[in-house]
């Protein structure tokens, strides 16, 4: 019996081929990979982390990361990793609901959590960003230097818990999505196939790695291709332009592309080398589409994916990547749009609510059986919670989250519609638009717009385009300037927090 995704990603892999490289020039080999794993795997074990414990994270981005990741999946272990900006009050939260064995974390919050892991029973050691064998990289990798590069990986069939990734909590409390190893290794086959990677790729790595997008997406699709990748601690402009050149594709968020667009240093002789941009985890505007093919030659493609399923759809590799939509399907995932209410299927162009099955989808929610039980329909499908349509050609659009519908005197109003009129006026960068209650209405609709660089809004001006644009019932009661939209890590609008900051808006 194998472990089926550690063997999966690393089946394949030429030793003496580069994994990963600093931007100070430090490089890791995939014998390196297998050596470093192998190391902290047996670290592991030493701390008493068996088969099916958690190990939660919550360490900077390094590459030894992402070895402890790959440690967690051949010993057996399910990895747990945790944002970074989450505060002691939140991780008590996790680690109470997790119950890990263990618990990560960086060497400069070491004093933070002591008492906290000492009070649930669970073991804290130290992993930070390794620069040189005279300093410590924390106490992880401290032993890991001590270790055997030895390690009989722990056999794991398709079924067997890889990770738990914990939703972003929006609404309620966060739930920890329970993610198979078939559901990592099949999600990176496919979309090693469909985007084409090869060993010959160069991935340029600027995404967190607390985060689907970029652990299971970027990380899983480079070494199940035996690829290599720029690894930088974090976004920033300078940074990308500096190694763009290294590289031949670039997975980001919609910030990643506008904030590079604004950069004069940023055009097609810079990304000559480059074969694909990628985006996801939040919607492009279709304004962005526009502006980065007109600056580079190349046409972005944008992709839908999940917390819970890793990623569903994708714009076409070869063929129309079309502005406003996620593509199709991808090979093995079935996407269907249905009704809310009856769970019926919608008829293409008509709303209806995205429904997911395939071997991408997760198994549940950890410790939440009659969540789980809510959140999938018999036959398989879960439910995203995320609105949709089919266009004519078959392509899949996103309205929406369904929490985020707007109920405004018994109709129902869906945000994106006005976001997408609002963003097209002139002097408006971008736009969200929210719910708030109202005393006559239940919800009155709001819109939030941030303007242009150096630009002004005419309030005016736009709620006398909206007349001809929108009924009556959908045009905002009230609109709001703002310098720019509360974001989470991986840029998506807080719609959440727009709400609870303009709670009061209609009371007052």
């Amino acid at each position: 019996m194998t472990n089926v995704l550690f063997d999966g990603l690393l089946g394949k892999m030429d030793p003496e081929r580069e994994f990963a490289r600093k931007p100070d020039g430090v490089f890791y080999r995939y014998k390196d990979v297998l050596d470093v794993s192998a190391r902290i795997a047996n670290v592991l074990n030493d701390a008493g982390v068996t088969p099916g414990d958690r190990v939660a994270v919550q360490v900077p981005k390094s590459i030894e990361a992402i070895m402890l990741y790959l440690a967690c999946v051949r010993s057996g272990a399910v990895f747990l990793p945790l944002n970074t900006a989450y505060t002691v009050s939140e991780i008590e939260y996790f680690l109470e609901d997790a119950t890990p064995t263990l618990f990560v974390c960086d060497p400069d919050r070491y004093g933070d959590y002591e008492t906290l892991t000492a009070k649930l029973g669970i073991r804290l050691e130290t992993l930070g960003v390794w620069t040189s064998h005279d300093e410590s990289a924390g106490t992880l990798a401290d032993a890991g230097l001590e270790a055997s590069t030895e390690f009989q990986t722990v056999p794991r069939s398709k079924d067997d818990l890889a990770a738990i990734l914990y939703t972003s909590g929006t609404t309620g409390r966060s739930k920890g999505a329970m993610l198979s190893h078939e559901n990592l290794l099949s999600n990176a086959q496919v979309l090693k196939d469909y985007w084409q990677f090869t060993s010959d790729d160069v991935l340029l790595h600027a995404l967190p790695i607390f985060h689907t997008h970029g652990l299971f997406v970027a990380t899983n699709v480079v070494l199940i291709s035996g690829a290599s990748q720029v690894f930088l601690p974090g976004f920033s402009a300078d940074a990308v332009i500096q190694h763009l050149p290294q590289c031949s594709v670039m997975m980001g968020v919609p910030t990643f592309y506008t904030r590079l667009l604004d950069d004069d240093r940023f055009d097609q002789a810079l990304t000559r080398h480059m074969r694909l941009f990628i985006s996801g985890s939040a919607p492009l505007l279709a304004e962005t589409h526009v502006e980065f093919e007109k600056r580079t030659g190349h046409r972005i493609l944008e992709r839908y994916g999940m917390t819970e399923t890793n990623m569903n759809t994708s714009n076409p590799y070869e063929g129309e990547r079309r502005a406003g939509t996620v593509g199709f399907p991808l090979p093995e995932t079935e996407i269907r749009i249905v009704n809310e209410e009856t769970g019926a299927p919608v008829a293409a162009g008509k709303i209806g609510m995205i429904e997911v099955r395939g071997p991408n989808v997760f198994s549940g929610y950890w410790q939440m059986p009659e969540k789980t039980k809510e959140e999938f329909r018999d036959d398989g499908f879960f439910i995203t919670g995320d609105i949709g349509l089919f266009d004519e050609d078959g392509y899949i659009q996103i309205i929406g989250r369904s929490k985020d519908l707007v109920i405004s005197g018994g109709y129902n109003i869906y945000p994106k519609e006005i976001e997408l009129i609002l963003d097209e006026q002139d002097g408006v960068l971008e736009s969200a638009v929210i719910g708030v209650p109202h005393p006559d209405f239940g919800e009155g609709v709001v819109g939030i717009l941030v303007p242009q660089s150096g630009g002004d809004i005419d309030l005016d001006a736009i709620g006398e385009n909206f007349q001809d644009k929108l009924a009556r019932f959908k045009q905002p009661k009230k609109m709001i300037v703002v310098d720019e939209l509360p974001r989470n890590t991986m840029g998506k609008v807080r719609k959440n927090v727009l709400r609870e900051t303009y709670a009061n808006l209609f009371q007052e």
